[in-house]
Protein backbone atom coordinates (compact mmCIF):
# COMPACT_ATOMS: atom_id res chain seq x y z
CA UNK A 1 0.00 0.00 0.00
CA UNK A 2 1.51 3.17 -1.04
CA UNK A 3 0.97 6.21 1.66
CA UNK A 4 1.54 9.92 0.85
CA UNK A 5 4.16 11.42 2.77
CA UNK A 6 2.67 13.86 5.72
CA UNK A 7 3.38 17.57 4.89
CA UNK A 8 5.45 19.64 7.28
CA UNK A 9 4.71 20.11 10.69
CA UNK A 10 6.18 23.38 10.31
CA UNK A 11 3.91 26.93 10.04
CA UNK A 12 3.35 27.57 6.23
CA UNK A 13 3.81 31.30 5.38
CA UNK A 14 -0.10 31.25 4.56
CA UNK A 15 -0.85 29.58 8.02
CA UNK A 16 1.02 32.18 9.84
CA UNK A 17 -0.37 34.84 8.34
CA UNK A 18 -3.83 33.88 8.60
CA UNK A 19 -2.84 32.80 12.96
CA UNK A 20 -1.03 36.53 13.09
CA UNK A 21 -4.64 38.06 12.21
CA UNK A 22 -3.59 39.74 9.19
CA UNK A 23 -6.83 40.78 6.84
CA UNK A 24 -7.12 38.73 4.16
CA UNK A 25 -6.57 40.65 1.48
CA UNK A 26 -3.13 41.83 2.89
CA UNK A 27 -2.92 37.74 3.34
CA UNK A 28 -3.52 36.93 -0.12
CA UNK A 29 -1.16 39.93 -1.47
CA UNK A 30 1.60 38.91 0.06
CA UNK A 31 1.31 35.43 -0.82
CA UNK A 32 0.93 36.09 -4.43
CA UNK A 33 4.61 38.94 -3.65
CA UNK A 34 6.02 35.57 -2.07
CA UNK A 35 4.71 33.59 -6.04
CA UNK A 36 6.72 36.11 -7.55
CA UNK A 37 10.02 35.80 -5.15
CA UNK A 38 9.84 31.82 -6.71
CA UNK A 39 10.31 32.86 -9.92
CA UNK A 40 12.57 35.57 -9.06
CA UNK A 41 14.59 32.84 -7.33
CA UNK A 42 14.50 30.51 -10.17
CA UNK A 43 15.29 33.15 -12.60
CA UNK A 44 18.80 34.07 -10.77
CA UNK A 45 19.69 30.73 -11.38
CA UNK A 46 18.87 30.43 -14.58
CA UNK A 47 19.05 33.88 -16.81
CA UNK A 48 22.04 34.96 -18.14
CA UNK A 49 23.22 38.39 -15.89
CA UNK A 50 24.41 40.78 -19.04
CA UNK A 51 22.92 44.13 -19.80
CA UNK A 52 19.43 44.46 -20.87
CA UNK A 53 20.82 47.74 -22.99
CA UNK A 54 18.44 49.86 -20.89
CA UNK A 55 18.80 51.70 -17.95
CA UNK A 56 16.28 52.40 -15.16
CA UNK A 57 15.09 56.02 -13.74
CA UNK A 58 18.28 56.62 -12.30
CA UNK A 59 20.38 56.20 -15.04
CA UNK A 60 22.11 52.87 -14.17
CA UNK A 61 22.28 50.31 -16.42
CA UNK A 62 19.86 47.90 -16.23
CA UNK A 63 20.60 43.78 -16.52
CA UNK A 64 18.31 41.41 -18.25
CA UNK A 65 17.64 40.31 -14.20
CA UNK A 66 16.58 43.55 -13.25
CA UNK A 67 13.96 43.98 -16.01
CA UNK A 68 12.73 40.03 -15.33
CA UNK A 69 12.32 40.61 -12.13
CA UNK A 70 10.51 44.21 -12.55
CA UNK A 71 7.99 42.48 -14.95
CA UNK A 72 7.31 39.85 -12.93
CA UNK A 73 6.60 41.50 -9.67
CA UNK A 74 4.07 43.42 -11.87
CA UNK A 75 2.29 40.72 -13.05
CA UNK A 76 1.88 38.94 -9.83
CA UNK A 77 0.34 42.61 -8.22
CA UNK A 78 -1.73 43.42 -11.63
CA UNK A 79 -2.86 39.51 -11.32
CA UNK A 80 -3.71 39.76 -7.76
CA UNK A 81 -6.57 42.34 -7.72
CA UNK A 82 -5.62 43.96 -4.80
CA UNK A 83 -3.27 46.38 -5.82
CA UNK A 84 -4.48 50.11 -6.98
CA UNK A 85 -1.02 51.35 -7.85
CA UNK A 86 2.35 50.30 -6.99
CA UNK A 87 5.77 52.41 -7.39
CA UNK A 88 9.20 50.62 -8.62
CA UNK A 89 12.79 51.57 -8.55
CA UNK A 90 13.02 50.65 -12.15
CA UNK A 91 9.99 53.03 -13.11
CA UNK A 92 9.58 56.52 -13.14
CA UNK A 93 6.77 56.76 -12.35
CA UNK A 94 3.54 55.58 -10.10
CA UNK A 95 1.69 53.02 -12.10
CA UNK A 96 -1.84 52.97 -11.59
CA UNK A 97 -3.87 49.41 -11.64
CA UNK A 98 -7.36 50.65 -10.14
CA UNK A 99 -9.12 53.28 -8.20
CA UNK A 100 -11.56 50.13 -6.45
CA UNK A 101 -8.19 48.02 -5.32
CA UNK A 102 -7.07 48.35 -1.58
CA UNK A 103 -3.38 48.72 -1.63
CA UNK A 104 -0.52 50.67 -2.52
CA UNK A 105 3.33 48.03 -2.95
CA UNK A 106 6.26 49.65 -2.85
CA UNK A 107 9.03 47.90 -3.95
CA UNK A 108 12.84 47.54 -5.58
CA UNK A 109 12.32 44.25 -7.54
CA UNK A 110 16.39 42.93 -7.14
CA UNK A 111 18.20 44.66 -5.24
CA UNK A 112 22.29 44.07 -5.60
CA UNK A 113 21.79 42.38 -8.65
CA UNK A 114 25.45 43.72 -10.09
CA UNK A 115 26.26 40.92 -7.63
CA UNK A 116 24.91 38.09 -9.58
CA UNK A 117 28.29 37.62 -11.42
CA UNK A 118 30.18 37.32 -7.98
CA UNK A 119 27.79 34.89 -6.99
CA UNK A 120 26.65 37.09 -3.81
CA UNK A 121 23.43 37.22 -2.03
CA UNK A 122 21.17 39.59 -3.48
CA UNK A 123 17.51 40.17 -2.98
CA UNK A 124 14.07 41.83 -3.67
CA UNK A 125 12.25 44.23 -0.51
CA UNK A 126 8.45 45.15 -0.51
CA UNK A 127 6.40 47.58 1.52
CA UNK A 128 2.63 47.55 1.73
CA UNK A 129 0.32 50.99 2.37
CA UNK A 130 -3.45 50.87 2.41
CA UNK A 131 -5.07 53.61 -0.60
CA UNK A 132 -4.84 54.37 -3.78
CA UNK A 133 -0.65 55.84 -3.43
CA UNK A 134 2.29 56.27 -1.16
CA UNK A 135 2.64 60.35 -1.79
CA UNK A 136 2.34 62.54 1.01
CA UNK A 137 2.31 59.70 3.89
CA UNK A 138 5.54 58.33 5.87
CA UNK A 139 6.51 54.78 5.85
CA UNK A 140 5.56 54.39 9.12
CA UNK A 141 1.75 53.87 7.38
CA UNK A 142 3.19 50.66 5.56
CA UNK A 143 0.69 47.93 7.08
CA UNK A 144 3.46 45.19 6.36
CA UNK A 145 6.62 44.97 5.04
CA UNK A 146 8.88 42.19 3.83
CA UNK A 147 12.28 41.51 1.75
CA UNK A 148 13.08 37.65 0.20
CA UNK A 149 16.90 36.82 0.10
CA UNK A 150 18.41 34.65 -2.56
CA UNK A 151 21.75 33.21 -1.26
CA UNK A 152 22.33 29.95 -0.16
CA UNK A 153 18.79 29.39 0.80
CA UNK A 154 15.46 31.69 -0.60
CA UNK A 155 14.25 33.73 2.96
CA UNK A 156 11.75 35.45 2.78
CA UNK A 157 11.16 37.66 5.85
CA UNK A 158 7.89 39.44 6.81
CA UNK A 159 6.24 42.07 9.20
CA UNK A 160 2.99 43.02 9.34
CA UNK A 161 2.93 44.97 12.74
CA UNK A 162 3.66 41.96 15.30
CA UNK A 163 6.70 41.27 15.29
CA UNK A 164 9.22 39.85 12.65
CA UNK A 165 9.28 36.77 11.07
CA UNK A 166 11.15 34.72 8.59
CA UNK A 167 10.86 31.65 6.27
CA UNK A 168 12.62 29.71 4.30
CA UNK A 169 11.91 28.14 0.71
CA UNK A 170 11.63 24.58 1.10
CA UNK A 171 12.10 21.92 -1.42
CA UNK A 172 8.88 21.94 -3.14
CA UNK A 173 8.24 25.11 -3.26
CA UNK A 174 6.59 26.85 0.21
CA UNK A 175 8.04 29.04 2.25
CA UNK A 176 8.03 27.46 5.85
CA UNK A 177 8.44 28.99 8.90
CA UNK A 178 12.62 29.59 9.94
CA UNK A 179 12.07 32.35 12.79
CA UNK A 180 9.05 33.43 14.65
CA UNK A 181 10.41 36.10 16.00
CA UNK A 182 13.56 38.53 15.43
CA UNK A 183 15.25 40.54 17.90
CA UNK A 184 17.66 42.83 17.47
CA UNK A 185 20.18 44.12 20.51
CA UNK A 186 20.57 47.48 21.35
CA UNK A 187 24.36 47.21 21.02
CA UNK A 188 26.46 46.37 18.15
CA UNK A 189 29.33 44.10 17.38
CA UNK A 190 29.17 44.24 14.14
CA UNK A 191 29.23 47.43 11.25
CA UNK A 192 28.05 48.04 7.65
CA UNK A 193 29.26 51.18 6.27
CA UNK A 194 27.99 52.68 2.65
CA UNK A 195 28.62 55.17 0.06
CA UNK A 196 32.60 55.47 1.95
CA UNK A 197 33.14 58.21 -0.37
CA UNK A 198 31.38 60.54 1.49
CA UNK A 199 34.54 60.20 4.16
CA UNK A 200 36.54 62.67 2.21
CA UNK A 201 34.17 65.19 2.62
CA UNK A 202 32.07 64.65 5.71
CA UNK A 203 34.22 64.49 8.71
CA UNK A 204 32.18 63.79 10.84
CA UNK A 205 31.11 60.03 8.96
CA UNK A 206 35.21 59.30 8.96
CA UNK A 207 35.57 59.90 12.53
CA UNK A 208 32.63 57.66 13.01
CA UNK A 209 34.02 55.15 10.77
CA UNK A 210 37.72 55.07 12.50
CA UNK A 211 35.51 54.68 16.02
CA UNK A 212 34.11 51.55 14.95
CA UNK A 213 38.22 50.36 13.94
CA UNK A 214 39.29 51.77 17.05
CA UNK A 215 36.00 49.93 19.30
CA UNK A 216 37.37 46.87 16.83
CA UNK A 217 33.80 45.95 15.76
CA UNK A 218 33.62 43.44 12.97
CA UNK A 219 33.40 44.42 9.29
CA UNK A 220 29.86 43.04 7.68
CA UNK A 221 29.48 45.02 4.16
CA UNK A 222 28.80 43.37 0.71
CA UNK A 223 27.25 46.03 -1.42
CA UNK A 224 23.86 44.54 -1.20
CA UNK A 225 21.47 46.43 0.93
CA UNK A 226 19.00 43.53 1.42
CA UNK A 227 21.90 41.04 2.73
CA UNK A 228 23.59 43.59 5.20
CA UNK A 229 20.11 44.33 6.68
CA UNK A 230 19.16 40.74 6.97
CA UNK A 231 23.05 40.26 8.48
CA UNK A 232 21.82 42.74 11.24
CA UNK A 233 18.38 40.98 11.35
CA UNK A 234 19.52 37.24 11.53
CA UNK A 235 22.61 37.74 13.87
CA UNK A 236 20.11 40.50 16.42
CA UNK A 237 23.26 42.61 16.18
CA UNK A 238 24.64 45.38 14.23
CA UNK A 239 24.44 49.02 12.52
CA UNK A 240 24.19 49.92 8.62
CA UNK A 241 24.87 53.37 7.41
CA UNK A 242 24.47 55.14 3.70
CA UNK A 243 24.97 59.19 5.12
CA UNK A 244 25.75 61.90 2.29
CA UNK A 245 28.35 63.88 1.01
CA UNK A 246 29.25 66.25 -1.73
CA UNK A 247 28.03 64.02 -5.04
CA UNK A 248 24.71 62.23 -2.69
CA UNK A 249 24.38 65.38 -0.53
CA UNK A 250 21.04 62.84 1.22
CA UNK A 251 23.19 59.54 0.39
CA UNK A 252 22.25 56.86 -2.07
CA UNK A 253 19.51 55.00 -0.79
CA UNK A 254 15.99 55.65 -1.75
CA UNK A 255 13.31 56.31 0.94
CA UNK A 256 10.38 54.50 -0.61
CA UNK A 257 11.96 51.36 -2.11
CA UNK A 258 14.72 50.86 0.48
CA UNK A 259 14.87 52.47 3.99
CA UNK A 260 11.05 52.46 4.28
CA UNK A 261 10.31 49.07 4.14
CA UNK A 262 13.87 48.34 6.22
CA UNK A 263 13.03 50.62 8.64
CA UNK A 264 9.59 49.43 9.49
CA UNK A 265 11.10 45.48 9.82
CA UNK A 266 14.30 47.19 11.99
CA UNK A 267 11.94 48.74 14.59
CA UNK A 268 9.23 46.19 14.38
CA UNK A 269 12.79 43.82 15.66
CA UNK A 270 13.42 46.15 18.33
CA UNK A 271 15.82 48.13 16.50
CA UNK A 272 15.89 51.94 15.24
CA UNK A 273 16.07 54.04 12.57
CA UNK A 274 16.78 57.32 11.94
CA UNK A 275 17.92 60.12 8.82
CA UNK A 276 20.33 62.16 11.29
CA UNK A 277 16.77 63.64 12.62
CA UNK A 278 13.75 61.46 12.66
CA UNK A 279 13.23 57.73 12.32
CA UNK A 280 13.08 57.12 8.85
CA UNK A 281 9.70 55.81 9.33
CA UNK A 282 9.01 59.75 10.14
CA UNK A 283 9.77 61.01 6.65
CA UNK A 284 7.49 62.19 4.59
CA UNK A 285 7.35 61.11 1.26
CA UNK A 286 7.51 63.48 -1.08
CA UNK A 287 8.23 61.45 -4.38
CA UNK A 288 9.18 58.00 -5.04
CA UNK A 289 12.76 58.45 -6.15
CA UNK A 290 13.38 60.72 -3.42
CA UNK A 291 16.79 59.55 -1.55
CA UNK A 292 17.22 59.75 2.43
CA UNK A 293 20.46 59.03 4.67
CA UNK A 294 20.21 56.11 6.70
CA UNK A 295 21.33 54.60 10.11
CA UNK A 296 19.63 51.44 11.14
CA UNK A 297 20.36 48.88 13.75
CA UNK A 298 21.03 48.31 16.88
CA UNK A 299 19.46 51.39 18.58
CA UNK A 300 22.22 52.97 21.48
CA UNK A 301 24.74 52.49 17.84
CA UNK A 302 21.81 53.93 16.08
CA UNK A 303 21.95 57.00 18.55
CA UNK A 304 25.37 57.12 19.23
CA UNK A 305 26.28 57.86 15.56
CA UNK A 306 23.23 60.11 14.89
CA UNK A 307 24.75 62.34 17.61
CA UNK A 308 27.82 62.32 15.99
CA UNK A 309 26.84 63.01 12.89
CA UNK A 310 25.15 66.63 13.25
Amino acid sequence: MFLLPLPSERTSLNAHLRSAGAPDALRHLILDISRAAKYISYAIKTTETGLSGGTNQSGEKQLQLDVLSDTIVSHYLAESGLVASYASEEAEELIIFSDNAPYTVVFDPLDGSSLVEANFAIGSIFGIYEGLDCLGKTPREQVAALYVIYGPRTLLVYSCGKGVHSFILNDVGEFILYQEYHGIADTAKNYSPGNLRALADNPAYDSVLHDWLKRELTLRYSGCMVADIHHIIAKGQGIFTNVGGSKYPQGKLRLVFECGPFAYLVEQAGGASSNGNVSILDVPIENIHQRTPVIIGSAHEVAAVTKALR
